[in-house]
């Protein structure tokens, strides 16, 4: 009787682990699965902030031309407003 037993826990324990080991390969493959798509959003994210930093420098370069074109606009004005005093 006591080996009857023995081997029913032990085929309870052998059931418990094969459960376990496939409830742990299951939440691997879970896990492998979100880190691929965490993986692929980052790529996307990669991609999307080399896009904004080309903008950025666009902009950048557009503002620093405007800066210079205004420069010389008021550099003219100046030379207008001169040129009214003298007349006067």
């Amino acid at each position: 009787m006591r080996y009857k037993d023995r081997d029913a826990r032990r085929l309870a324990l052998d059931s418990a682990r094969n459960v376990t080991k496939r409830a742990e390969s299951s939440e691997n493959e879970v896990l492998a699965q979100e880190l691929d798509t965490l993986g692929s959003k980052l790529l996307d994210v990669e991609t999307r902030l080399t896009e904004v930093e080309r903008v950025i420098r666009g902009l950048e370069s557009a503002a620093l031309t405007t800066a210079r074109a205004l420069e010389q606009v008021s550099s003219h004005w100046d030379s207008v407003y001169r040129a009214m005093r003298r007349a006067e």
